[in-house]
């Protein structure tokens, strides 16, 4: 996806952009996965899927799961290259949280926030952080946004630890709790943006496109193509040239396409990153809606570390037929955390619990790399792997910081306008 979104912006710009890629669908790791049949041979399950999972077409599977914020970056980013035209999406219906063995929805009204048992304790940071306002030190009362830890706001507030654990987890989306002696300005833009993004459509924060996450990086290599861009699918790469440490092509087919920069992700340049961790997931395939979620046809449920003696957060992203990713009356719901043993499958089992019980489940273990060469010499600019957060602010964090150290100037949303005189213009997509 990030590969995508910058072949699209650079295309915008007047760039010549020529975007390969090793395999025989748009997306890489943020694919979808169809049909139904591919999913098993993907994860080397025997056999095919069994005739009460419907139509193997019927599905589109995710193979990262995450759902976009609505008032976040990735939604501006779509607003502002109108590649929303190629997409529709959904909001999700619900976000829950889990204590104490149970789930309990995060509120979505104020009525409902009232309704929970620590509303009057809880209410007081929210109207705090809904004044708050970075440039206006009027509305800090007594607290230094570049300094005061989140653990001393937490402290002025004289909040209990629940609350403290919903605040930091469910609404700021935390994995860990390293926020905690941090300065509390990223914490509260956190929360902001997460009481912004529910308040524009009111039953959770999040939006999920239909067909799939996979819509995505095609609707950017659309984009790319409407500005002269050219994508090459099943592409081997055999080598990425370089000259006096610097890139000059990539070599396929014995072919050598020349260029001055490159873009990629870790997997081609395995000898310029680091391994800094492992995320698990589960792929479960369901056919009841999970329990307790008034039925939801889609969810999410945030198991805070805390609450399972972890130092990470387990996520679970569910999606149904309702979004046309699955066959009808079945559910698919994806489990995530960021691994910390040697036993990741029992790490993820109290979000896999929720679950039960679970028709048929995919166990991916990835290792999550960063790149280790910025750039700036060799030219190549390399994305982070997909981390275990369940929405793509961290995905658009690394767009901006490739971006950067590519055109040496601060990622502008305005860059990304589609200009109104398009030499390319909508004919050809009618």
């Amino acid at each position: 996806l990030q590969e995508c979104i910058l072949s699209g912006i650079m295309s915008v710009n007047g760039k010549k952009v020529l975007h390969m890629d090793r395999n025989s669908y748009y997306g890489g790791e943020s694919a979808s996965i169809t049909p139904l049949e591919d999913l098993y041979k993907r994860f080397n399950l025997p056999g095919t899927p069994p005739e009460s999972m419907g139509r193997g077409r019927d599905w589109n599977v995710d193979l990262i799961p995450k759902f976009l914020m609505a008032n976040g970056q990735l939604v501006k980013m779509l607003l502002y290259t109108e590649v929303t035209r190629y997409l529709d999406f959904k909001v999700i219906e619900g976000s829950f949280v889990y204590k104490g063995g149970k789930i309990y929805k995060v509120p979505s009204t104020e009525a409902e926030a009232l309704a929970s048992s620590d509303s009057a304790e809880f209410s007081q940071p929210l109207v705090y952080v809904a004044n708050f306002d970075e440039n206006d030190p009027r509305t800090f009362e007594g607290v230094d946004p570049k300094k005061t830890t989140m653990r001393d706001v937490y402290k002025k507030f004289d909040l209990g630890q629940d609350v403290i654990d919903f605040t930091g987890h469910a609404l700021a989306l935390y994995r860990t709790d390293d926020y905690l002696d941090q300065p509390c300005q990223e914490t509260i833009n956190r929360i902001k943006l997460y009481s912004e993004s529910l308040a524009r459509y009111g039953k959770s924060p999040y939006l999920y496109p239909l067909y799939g996450l996979g819509e995505l990086p095609q609707g950017f290599a659309r984009l790319s193509a409407i500005y002269g861009g050219t994508y090459m699918l099943n592409k081997p790469i055999e080598e990425i040239v370089i000259e006096n440490g610097k890139v000059v092509g990539v070599k396929s087919d014995s072919q050598v396409a020349r260029c001055k920069q490159l873009i990629c992700d870790p997997s081609y340049v395995s000898d310029r990153v680091t391994k800094v961790g492992q995320v698990i997931r589960v792929i479960c395939i369901l056919s009841h809606p999970i329990k307790n979620t008034n039925d939801a046809n889609s969810c999410q449920i945030i198991i805070p570390q805390n609450q399972v003696n972890r130092k990470s957060d387990i996520y679970v992203c569910m999606i149904s037929s309702a979004h046309n990713v699955a066959a009808q009356g079945k559910y698919i719901a994806i489990a995530s955390t960021t691994v910390e043993t040697a036993d990741p499958e029992k790490e993820i089992k109290p979000a896999l619990d929720l679950l039960e019980p679970i028709e048929q489940k995919f166990v991916s273990i990835s290792d999550l790399f960063a790149p280790t060469d910025p750039g700036t010499e060799s030219q190549i600019f390399i994305s982070r792997t997909y981390d275990a957060t369940t929405h793509f602010e961290t995905t658009c964090d690394d767009i901006k910081d490739i971006y950067k150290r590519m055109m040496g100037s601060e990622f502008d949303f305005e860059e990304m306008k589609r200009k109104k005189n398009d030499i390319y213009g909508e004919e050809e997509q009618q």
